[in-house]
Parts: C-alpha cells; structure tokens; sequence
C-alpha cells in the first residue's frame, strides 16, 4: 500500500512540473535563457540613405548592437520625435533640427556637427549642366526638382542657390518639389523632371553612380550644410549606452571614411565631446 502512495506522490509532483513548465529564464534542457539583443532607431536625414546603410553595417560589426533607420527629411523627423515617435537619435541635414530638439528638452547632451553636405545638380536627360542656373530657364528644361525647403535643408540650400543668382523668380514656376532628397530623387531618375538639385552623397552612391550627368554647384552660392547628430531624449532614457555608442561611432575613422567616400567634407577635429 505505502508503495503505490509513493508511485501516485512522484507522479503528482512530475506532472505538476510538466504542467508549470521550466523554471523562469531557464530552457528546457537547463539552459538560461538570453536577452533579447538591443535593437536602436536612428532618424536618418534622406540625404544620408545610402551612406547610412554602410555605417549601420559597419557599426552592427564592431559593436554586435543593432541598428535600423527610419528616413525622411530632417524637418518630418524632427515633428515625428516632438510627437513621442521613439527615436534614439537624430541625425539630421542640418544642425536647426537638432538644436530645436535641445531647446523643446526633446535632446539629451550636445549637438555635434558629423559632416558637410554639397549640393549637385543631376540629370538623366540633359548633358548641358552649369555651374550657374541660367541654362535652367531655357525652353528645353520645363520641370526642376528640388526638395521641400520648409522640412528639407538641402531645399532651403537649393532655394539660396536660385538667390544668389537671381534667378529665383524666374524658375520658380518650373520647381517641383519632394517631401525629401529621396522623394526629389525619385522625380530625378523617372525622368520625371528635367533637372534636380540633390545631394552628391546620392549621386556617388554604388546604386546611383553613373546614372546620368551630374555637377558639384559652388559652395559660395549657398550657406554651408552643416549636418549635425544629437541623441534624444527617448534614447537617453531607453537606451542610453547604445545610443551613446551609436553617437561616438559617427567620429570614428571607419565612419569619417563612409562618410568621405559620398562625397561629404568632414569636420576638422572629430570629437564627441
């Protein structure tokens, strides 16, 4: 009898462990199970889409920390993070964003100036393409994209660089204008304007280089891009070694390389401090 009370006994306590499953964070072989790896969101300016392929790649080898990018101009970015989108940081066309980002305590820390944009002029159609604007109001040119200058830095350049030459009037019927440089290279390579003003990031990057004629513009015909970084404040509290990470990253000698090989001048002294 005191057998067959202790065979139902050891087959209630089994059945009970069965029925719970393995302790917490255990496997069922014992093993403990890990974490799941950190994953960050960098909000990446569109002049910055191809580039930023290779610095994520780059950064995810020597870091073994995850990184995916969200795109768009710096100025939507800018209201998606006002608006509690959780972003870890912003790397933006310009350092307006970023700096309102610090002042509406939407930023944690500095803002760090990673690289210098160059506007260009490309097309797919027209070989013709000058230094100045004028062969822009010829007959042959009907449609000019640029990007939206309210949400986009390069546009805002794009429209100083009409200015400087007087042209702006005159052209201004002709401007299409995209949400983004990657909308305004959409319009660029469908053909379905004549000329853009883009970013040479774009215009050197290996799924774009040799796609049509394309021209560096002066650099005294517009304001300086000065493209700047800052972590924000849902990275800094979510995940604020990462992302601090992700921020030193941006001025290492791997990254000023990327950064060099599309096009854009680099800051003299690449400190994050």
């Amino acid at each position: 009898m005191m057998k067959c009370i202790k065979y139902f006994l050891c087959w209630g306590v089994a059945a009970l462990l069965s029925a719970c499953g393995s302790p917490a964070g255990e496997s069922a072989k014992g093993e403990t199970q890990s974490e799941p790896p950190v994953k960050i969101t960098v909000a990446t300016a569109a002049n910055l889409q191809f580039a930023m392929e290779e610095l994520v790649q780059e950064f995810e080898d020597q870091t073994q920390i995850k990184a995916e990018t969200v795109v768009s101009s710096s100025g939507k970015l800018t209201a998606q993070i006002l608006e509690g989108a959780p972003y870890d940081l912003l790397v933006s066309a310009n350092m307006k964003y970023p700096n309102y980002l610090i002042e509406q305590n939407e930023a944690a820390g500095g803002v760090k100036v990673y690289a210098y944009g160059t506007l260009v002029a490309w097309s797919l159609s027209k070989t013709n393409l000058e230094v100045s604007p004028e062969y822009l109001l010829g007959d042959d040119v009907v449609k000019v994209a640029i990007a939206n200058p309210r949400n986009a830095p390069y546009g805002e350049q794009a429209i100083r660089y009409f200015e400087h030459y007087g042209v702006l009037d005159e052209v201004e019927p002709k401007l299409v204008y995209g949400e983004s440089i990657a909308q305004t290279n959409q319009y660029i390579i469908s053909k379905a304007v004549d000329v853009g003003l883009t970013a040479k990031s774009v215009v050197l990057s290996p799924e774009m280089k040799g796609k049509g004629y394309w021209l560096e513009l002066p650099g005294d015909s517009y304001s300086p891009i000065e493209q700047g970084v800052v972590i924000t404040r849902y990275g800094s509290t979510h995940h604020s070694k990462e992302s601090l990470t992700f921020f030193t990253f941006l001025f290492s000698e791997a990254a000023r390389a990327i950064f060099e090989k599309y096009g854009y001048n680099l800051p003299e002294q690449a400190s994050t401090q």
